[in-house]
């Protein structure tokens, strides 16, 4: 059976720079082993297989895979797909979608030139899931030394919005350019769960006007390193209002992600605090 399938570059206003994305549309039939062989062969750090939604008030159900691993819950997948389910209809439209994590609520504007722009609310609130181990042992892990880790009060740990994410953070451009996963030891610093991804940030940016700059790795799972990750930017969501959001209101921050692999990627992240 010949299925119909699209990429998209998510968190970019440019072709080929943002987050590269399959989407399959015709995924009915396909078992769990094909959806992951498929994903293997687009060899993009995410593929998203749409199904008819289980509840016919949503748009659809989708499910996510890395090369690895399924995922509940993604953020360049919700976007980028949400993005071209509404590419038939006429300019915009709010509508759910059912994912792993449960439903997520998209809004999507269409734009002229074929691009369109969309945001959603998270499914789950980020919660703080775990602290760290040695720090030492997270430097080696990223191929870094102890000296590099540390930024304006961060404290690193375990944040989860969905998916559990390592928050790293770093002094500054040099110590993020310099991060290379070092796989024999990743274990020791953060686990052996296959989707546990480290999210190395500093505040100093590329970018006039970003508020922090990312890399993330998840050699685990099959992702080396990915351009944006929309669910890391909302576990990190967590860590911003315990460290610098506090005050009631709403705040917005530019995460920049993805410029040491040529692929600039702009994330907007919307906190917004009462109580």
């Amino acid at each position: 059976m010949r299925r119909r399938f699209a990429t998209l570059d998510v968190f970019t206003r440019d072709r080929f720079s943002g987050n590269p994305l399959a989407v399959v549309l015709d995924s009915e039939g396909l078992s769990d082993a094909a959806m992951q062989a498929i994903t293997r062969e687009f060899n993009l750090s995410e593929t998203v297989f749409v199904l008819p939604p289980t509840d016919r008030a949503n748009r659809a159900k989708v499910r996510i895979f890395t090369p690895g691993a399924e995922l509940p819950f993604a953020g360049h997948p919700t976007v980028g797909t949400a993005v071209l389910l509404a590419s038939g209809d006429a300019g915009a439209g709010t509508f759910v979608l059912e994912e792993g994590i449960g439903a997520v609520t998209c809004h999507v504007e269409r734009r002229a030139d074929s691009a369109g722009h969309a945001h959603f609310a998270l499914p789950r609130l980020p919660q703080h899931v775990g602290d760290l181990g040695d720090a030492a042992e997270v430097a080696a892990a990223l191929g870094l030394e102890l000296d590099d880790l540390g930024c304006d009060g961060f404290e690193p740990g375990f944040w989860s919005a969905g998916v559990a994410f390592a928050m790293v953070p770093v002094r500054g451009l040099d110590a993020a350019a310099r991060a290379r996963p070092n796989i024999g030891r990743w274990e020791n610093a953060f686990g052996a769960k296959r989707t546990t991804g480290a999210f190395v940030f500093c505040a100093e940016t590329v970018k006039k006007g970003s508020a922090f700059h990312a890399r993330m790795f998840a050699p685990l799972m099959g992702v080396a390193e990915d351009p944006a990750t929309g669910s890391a930017a909302a576990a990190f969501a967590g860590l911003v209002t315990r460290t610098v959001a506090q005050s009631d209101g709403d705040h917005e921050f530019v995460i920049e992600q993805g410029f040491e692999m040529g692929r600039p990627s702009l994330i907007a992240l919307s906190i917004t605090t009462t109580g």
